[in-house]
């Protein structure tokens, strides 16, 4: 990977950051939400020796992960890599793109997610949300904070949307809720990974334990 470009949540600033392996464990995900979201829990659980990385969408993990693989002089010191991106509509064509990507890199491919394969590196996927035909990392989030009194009001809000006439988002609805959610919290501004460093998600919720597991199995 020659490097990757990230928005700046804040700003939207485009800002080209050279990725470079540090660390003996390498977790692939999306983007940076996703960057921020899973270093938090990694931080959350103690583990110290997983390096996390947005690849710049979901699009990119195909070409991004073998241009890593066959640049990155410290990809062959990887010994266990970890790939997650959410299933969207469609949960096994999802992991049919990443088990792609890995045989266009000729790596080592799983048959089933969240069951690595017995090779160096070692390689694991997570589709998000586990066990579900379709979603994404949001409806885990989402999940987590069911019971949390602000939810019957960001329930209110789109309902509150229709009484009036005014479709609610179809594509992405889950996102917009996770984004009318987090504007409850006491800086209304954060992106969800940010979120994730600033304690919005209870790690502790049943809905992580999935995650969780996967994370300590890498």
């Amino acid at each position: 990977m020659a490097g990757r470009i990230i928005i700046c949540p804040r700003c939207n600033e485009r800002i080209e950051e050279k990725l470079k392996i540090v660390k003996p464990k390498l977790l692939i995900v999306e983007g940076r939400d996703e960057e921020e979201f899973f270093e938090a829990f990694l931080e959350n659980l103690k583990i110290g020796d997983v390096q996390v990385a947005g690849v710049g969408g979901k699009t990119k993990i195909r070409s991004n992960l073998k241009t890593l693989k066959t640049t990155d002089p410290y990809f062959a010191q990887v010994t266990s890599l970890g790939i997650v991106r959410d299933a969207d509509e469609d949960h096994r064509a999802a992991f049919t793109a990443v088990q792609d990507a890995l045989k266009a890199a000729s790596l080592p491919c799983p048959k089933k997610q969240l069951v690595s394969t017995k090779t160096l590196p070692k390689v694991t996927v997570m589709i998000l949300p586990p066990g579900a035909s379709h979603g994404s990392l949001e409806d885990i989030c989402l999940g987590s904070v069911k019971d949390d009194p602000a939810m019957s009001c960001v329930d209110d809000y789109f309902g509150c949307l229709e009484t009036k006439g005014i479709d609610r988002p179809v594509k992405d609805f889950v996102k917009a809720k996770a984004r009318v959610f987090l504007s409850s919290r006491e800086d209304p501004t954060l992106a969800l990974g940010i979120a994730a460093k600033k304690g919005c998600w209870p790690f502790g919720a049943a809905g992580f334990d999935s995650v969780k597991e996967f994370l300590r199995s890498l």
